[in-house]
């Protein structure tokens, strides 16, 4: 009998066994590579906000932390404290395009929607935004321009009505697909926003772009001196929110490698009853032949089995939790990055590096088992009852 059928022999000796050692193990590594997969997906999500969000600067109320930029890029509900006489002096500065805008939310049949006033010609130029079917909206207009996501989730077309703050407004269009958070907010013009949501003569937030990169810093300075707000650049609003982003997946890799560190005790305990159990068998391998280094081998790679197995079926596990999972967790201003990723990506790193760490825990967890069972002698091990 070759060592492979042995091992397998052994391993599917006791099925009861198997089957709870192996849950142990899948649902270490499916906590793992869940949060691996979501994590991965939320810095994707926040570089590619970033990068739609198309300004160089972001002027946001003064002393505002991490979380109000973090809803500056998923468009959640910002309180309005900058006065349109600031956004005034900012657009002043030569050399750099302001767009103010409020964000706010309202909800379509009791769901939430994000809501954005913004200048409707300065907004259209400054994102570069297509318009799929109907129109795009004037200034002066009380009407709505749908992102792509918002109008197939809530069955709008132009001509459709929404209520917003008591208000019916007709959805005068439908704008092109930017795979952004602009695809799931509804936007109306600045001044209706104000009226509507009682923010007065302010807004929430300003994007800037400026003509010269190489400046950005001397903006900084002007804008702060223009008005009283604080000002962000782009790569540090991203270096801000990536590293909480961090922590957070950092933390909850953490707990996972809990779940992973149980699996491996148990491992360790199906192992250690193994070799007793089978100490006869070990001394009649012993009796015809057998080194300790190949029990030793055979009980290892017992445990590697384990490992390799249970890191196929969490893997498989995790990615399809994190599918599934994805649309659930994308209800609040952190985690709505995650909107994106529901569908199931196969990565290829991610996949192989779980199944690998899945067999090293094995493996580790097995080292002791399998010294105990080669240091038997075969007298002892024959003789045992």
């Amino acid at each position: 009998m070759t060592i492979g059928k042995l091992v397998f022999r052994n391993i599917t000796r006791r099925r009861g066994r198997l089957v709870f050692t192996l849950l142990g193990i899948t649902i270490g590594i499916a906590s793992f590579v869940t949060f691996l997969a979501l994590g991965g997906s939320l810095k994707d999500e926040i570089r590619r906000e970033a990068s739609a969000l198309g300004a160089n600067l972001v002027v946001t109320p003064k002393g505002s932390c991490a979380y109000e930029q973090v809803s500056v890029l998923t468009g959640d509900q910002l309180p309005a404290t900058i006065t349109m006489e600031e956004v005034g002096r900012i657009k002043a500065i030569g050399g750099l395009t302001a767009v103010p805008v409020v964000t706010e939310k309202t909800a379509i049949r009791n769901r939430p929607v994000p809501v954005a006033g913004v200048p409707a010609a300065d907004m259209k130029s400054f994102k570069g935004w297509e318009v799929g079917s109907g129109a795009y909206f004037a200034d002066g207009e009380r009407a709505i321009v749908a992102g792509a996501t918002a109008a197939e989730l809530f069955k709008l077309a132009p001509g459709s009505i929404v209520t917003v703050r008591g208000q019916e407004l007709p959805v005068k269009g439908i704008l092109k697909e930017t795979g952004s958070k602009d695809d799931s907010t509804l936007f109306i013009p600045l001044a209706l926003a104000q009226e509507l949501f009682k923010t007065g003569e302010k807004v929430s937030f300003v994007a800037v772009r400026v003509a010269d990169v190489s400046r950005t810093d001397e903006y900084v300075e002007k804008i702060k001196g223009a008005a009283n707000a604080g000002v962000v650049t782009d790569r540090q609003m991203l270096k801000s929110v990536l590293g909480i982003v961090g922590t957070v997946n950092v933390t909850l890799q953490l707990i996972a490698a809990v779940a992973v560190l149980a699996a491996a005790f148990g491992i360790v305990n199906t192992m250690l009853t193994a070799a007793y159990e089978r100490r006869r068998e070990i001394g009649i391998m012993q009796a015809i032949g057998a080194r300790q280094r190949d029990i030793f081998a055979v009980f290892l790679l017992e445990s590697g089995c384990y490992g390799f197995m249970g890191g196929v079926l969490g893997v498989v596990g995790g990615l399809l939790v994190s599918a599934f999972a994805a649309p659930l967790v994308s209800q609040n201003a952190f985690t709505s990055f995650v909107k994106g990723s529901g569908s199931l990506t196969l990565d290829p790193k991610l996949i192989l590096g779980s199944i690998l760490f899945s067999v090293a825990v094995a493996l580790a967890a097995g080292l002791y088992p399998a010294w105990r069972a080669a240091r038997l002698t075969p007298v002892e091990a024959i003789n045992h009852e």
